[in-house]
């Protein structure tokens, strides 16, 4: 309270010192005309008025009038004035001095409210901007409040949206009942409360959308409303995009639904008819040779092992798009598991020749024994599948910052650009290899969930020609 008091009184104590500086030189040091006292007492008068506005210069005018009668207008050292000329002179002095601090100080006050207005301005620049350049539109809508505090230097603020009937807030204490943000929303201007708490509606149109409180001072009323239209564009465009998302999202759902019957169809098709033919020869013709026969029965077996396959793949996949994977996560070496998938994959050794090259010093990493071993498999068969016979498979394990990174590299065909995006799709086969290899198109679908499942990453480089090399990496701690 004192200190306040202080910066108050401040002005008229150093307006007062000036003063009688300047009655004490001219008066007892320098002799100079009334004329050179009325222009120095002016300028003081007008700093007074620029430094601290119009009431400490409406007081320098008046302290300034007086001493300019008593010392500088005959007869001196007296409040009379005897010549009417000086009653003129006195008069004009002292409706200069007041002009002059009233024009200056409204000058002063203009300055403030053009800097004010250019603060608002650049502001409401940045908050727009932020809005438009925001990655991610709806969830943008949620953060409003947090940069509006940050931008604007509020207290705080909430913000009621009408079409999800939430409220989002800078701070949870704030507003934690939200019913005068429901009411605000349905008027057309603004309101304030105790607490220096300002509402203020949102509309898009004659549309209400909302509205936000803020707490706070120093916010223009245009301002407010500049915000309410910002914010009524965005809300406005991440619902657009909401639509947008769900209208792709079906899309895309009728697309890997038709991929899916396409696939199924296809891959149950071929073991079914092969089996179907199989039974069909032997039930038709029991006189076959037992040659005949025994290559019959191979062939119903290695068919139903297809189909058991691919139904394995199916539910595995379904297991892993819930997103709610158990990993029984231990501590491994990664050399043991590239073996052992080595071993159990399905490729001819004689026309793959495998080198294995492990970095010394691997540290172990957490994993699912089980599930790696299945994304090595996975990868490993891929590159048999897909490179010329004789052409070498190549594995590897090697540290990387705080991970580990294992490939499977091979000497196929390569892989173009295009087919390297979606090559990790569901479903999803090479064009120029799906008739001649057979396969699920979930593979490498099955690889990247049980990857990234494990908080690791997975993706292939590859040069036309020359081979592909797929890796995956997997963090050495275990996943929080």
């Amino acid at each position: 309270m004192q200190m306040r008091l202080l910066v108050k009184v401040i002005p008229y104590i150093v307006s007062t010192v000036v003063l009688a500086l300047i009655v004490y030189v001219y008066f007892h040091l320098i002799r100079v005309n009334t004329t050179t006292v009325a222009m120095t007492l002016i300028i003081d008068i007008l700093l007074v008025a620029a430094y601290w506005g119009f009431r400490p210069s409406l007081y320098t005018s008046l302290a300034a009038a007086l001493c300019f009668n008593y010392y500088f207008l005959p007869p001196f050292l007296t409040f009379t004035v005897s010549d009417s000329q000086n009653w003129i002179a006195l008069t004009a002095f002292l409706g200069t001095g007041i002009i002059a601090s009233n024009l200056s100080d409204r000058a002063q006050t203009e300055t403030r409210i053009s800097n004010k207005r250019r603060r608002e301005a650049e502001r409401l620049y940045e908050f727009s901007q932020q809005l438009l350049v925001a990655p991610n539109v709806v969830e943008l809508v949620g953060t409003v409040p947090a940069k509006l505090v940050d931008i604007f230097a509020l207290r705080d603020v909430a913000l009621y949206l009408q079409s999800r009937n939430r409220t989002y807030r800078s701070h949870q204490e704030f507003f934690a009942n939200d019913r005068e943000l429901r009411v605000a929303a349905q008027v057309q201007d603004h309101s304030t409360r105790e607490g220096n708490i300002t509402f203020v509606p949102i509309r898009l149109g004659m549309r209400p959308i909302g509205a936000f409180a803020i707490a706070g001072t120093g916010v223009s009323r245009e301002t407010l409303d500049a915000i309410g239209g910002l914010i009524a564009i965005a809300v406005e465009r991440a619902r657009a995009v909401e639509t947008l998302s769900r209208s792709e999202a079906g899309r895309e759902s009728e697309r890997l639904r038709n991929a899916i019957l396409d696939s199924v169809t296809h891959q149950l098709r071929t073991p079914l008819t092969s089996i179907t033919m199989a039974i069909s020869a032997l039930r038709n013709d029991p006189d076959l040779p037992e040659e005949a026969k025994s290559e019959m029965m191979i062939v119903i077996d290695e068919e139903a092992e297809r189909l058991n396959q691919l139904i394995s793949q199916a539910v595995e996949m379904a297991e892993l798009d819930t997103d709610d994977v158990k990993l029984e996560l231990s501590p491994s070496d990664i050399e043991p598991l590239l073996s052992e998938a080595l071993r159990e994959a399905k490729i001819n050794h004689a026309h793959h020749p495998v080198e294995i090259h492990v970095a010394p010093e691997l540290p172990k990493v957490w994993l699912d024994h089980a599930r790696i071993v299945k994304v090595l498999l996975h990868l490993i068969e891929n590159a048999a599948n897909y490179s010329p016979a004789g052409t070498p498979i190549i594995l590897s394990a090697e540290p990387s910052g705080k991970c580990v990174v294992v490939s499977v590299a091979d000497r196929g065909p390569g892989i173009d650009d295009l087919e390297r995006m979606m090559i990790f799709d569901k479903f999803y086969r090479g064009e120029s290899q799906r008739f001649r290899v057979q396969g699920t198109g979930m593979g490498l679908a099955i690889a990247k969930a049980i990857v990234e499942a494990h908080h690791g990453t997975i993706g292939v480089t590859s040069q036309l020609g020359q081979g592909s090399v797929f890796s995956f990496t997997l963090p050495v701690n275990a996943p929080a």
